[in-house]
């Protein structure tokens, strides 16, 4: 449970600061999805965007954490060499 209020938590910052960047340099009015312009109001776009962003970085945490544990919590068996 611990690690994944971790995971959520620093995403969530994470998130916020790549939306206010990407906002900054974009305005959500001049957004284009799949060639057509997006038809979302402004506070829509920045919700999703923020989500975006929020999952993007809880991936990019959760899969540094899945790097970091050691074998026994991946595996629930020992390593052993032959």
């Amino acid at each position: 449970m611990r690690k994944a209020i971790v995971v959520l938590w620093s995403s969530f910052l994470g998130g916020g600061v790549a939306e206010a960047l990407f906002f900054t340099l974009i305005d959500p009015a001049e957004l284009y999805f799949l060639g057509r312009p997006v038809e979302l109001g402004a506070l829509a776009t920045y919700s999703i965007g923020f989500f975006f962003f929020w999952a993007l970085a809880a991936a990019s945490s959760a899969f540094t954490c899945l790097l970091l544990s050691a074998n026994e919590e991946i595996n629930h068996v020992p390593f052993s060499r032959p």
